[in-house]
């Protein structure tokens, strides 16, 4: 069995002081760089979004950050400008250790089309390479870390768990926006999936 630990959205925008900031989320940088050491594959995600992306309630008159919208897709939650392509907030936190990816997956770049998984964009149809990539490389198994565990965490999780990798997720470098219940949803859901929480 071949592992990789797979790195969610370590981005600057999703640390405290950015635009879409996750409590304590670069409390978590030292255990994440730490952890590499114990993996023979490295995959970074890296949110990437267009200017004026569908996502954003700037991009929508009338509507706040956190409303929910009806996409073409389903639900989608509008969020604060954040991760643009190109922009301070969108480069990885600079504590990160990024040498020693083998792999960066940008997700979010469709500005029609939101993309929490690493996996499949938020239509749940389109997906992103990443499974082709791990199978080609005899991939099965992976740990995922990185923000937020209730979002893309949570989202890769699942499809992860999906595609039939062995999937589990340490509780411990992740942290959450847990919004109206979203953390305790994210992790029940996980669960069901068959992703190991630990």
């Amino acid at each position: 069995m071949t592992q990789a630990l797979l790195v969610i959205d370590v981005q600057n925008d999703f640390c405290p002081g950015g635009a879409l900031a996750v409590p304590e989320g670069d409390s978590i940088v030292p255990g994440i760089n730490e952890l590499m050491a114990d993996f023979p594959a490295v995959i970074l995600t890296q949110d990437w979004h267009p200017a004026g992306h569908s996502s954003f309630a700037s991009s929508h008159p009338g509507k706040q950050d956190m409303d929910l919208i009806d996409m073409p897709y389903g639900p989608q939650v509008l969020w604060p400008d954040h991760c643009i392509q190109g922009s301070i907030g969108a480069q990885f936190h600079p504590d990160l250790t990024t040498d020693r990816a083998d792999l960066i997956i940008r997700k979010g770049y469709n500005p029609a089309i939101d993309s929490y998984s690493a996996f499949f964009e938020n239509d749940q149809k389109t997906p992103t390479g990443l499974e082709g990539y791990l199978r080609t490389r005899g991939i099965t198994a992976l740990t995922l870390v990185g923000l937020a565990t209730d979002f893309c965490v949570n989202f890769s999780a699942v499809d992860a768990a999906k595609l039939g990798f062995e999937v589990t997720v340490r509780q411990d470098l992740c942290r959450a926006i847990d919004i109206g219940g979203s953390l305790a949803a994210a992790r029940d859901g996980m669960k069901s999936a068959g992703a190991a929480l630990v």
